[in-house]
């Protein structure tokens, strides 16, 4: 596991039922790409987030496969409609196994 990784997402509180909102995420990781070598000689191993994924209310909105040549700490920015109240849900998966998560919770009314 990657050290000091925080997701952090921007989702508004609420939204007119069919109302397109911007979603905004990033998340702080180092995002290795397996080809540096430390002070010693040694290679540092790979460790990126190599997927992303947000779904709300279980339908995935998007999905992402990232490569090593993406930067550190990945940005996305998107649209997203939303029919009715309730969850979005972010996940982001790390090459060493790791899965990070968050949640943010849409009122419409």
């Amino acid at each position: 596991m990657a050290d000091n990784v925080r997701p952090r997402v921007r989702v508004p509180d609420s939204a007119a039922a069919g109302e397109v909102v911007s979603i905004k995420t990033l998340i702080s990781h180092p995002m290795e790409s397996g080809q540096r070598r430390d002070g010693d000689g040694n290679t540092i191993p790979r460790s990126i987030i190599n997927r992303f994924v947000a779904a709300y209310n279980g339908e995935t909105i998007i999905d992402v496969t990232m490569e090593p040549a993406i930067s550190t700490n990945p940005y996305f920015e998107f649209q997203a409609l939303i029919p009715e109240s309730g969850t979005m849900t972010f996940t982001w998966y790390d090459d060493d196994g790791s899965v990070y998560e968050d949640a943010k919770d849409i009122a419409v009314g």
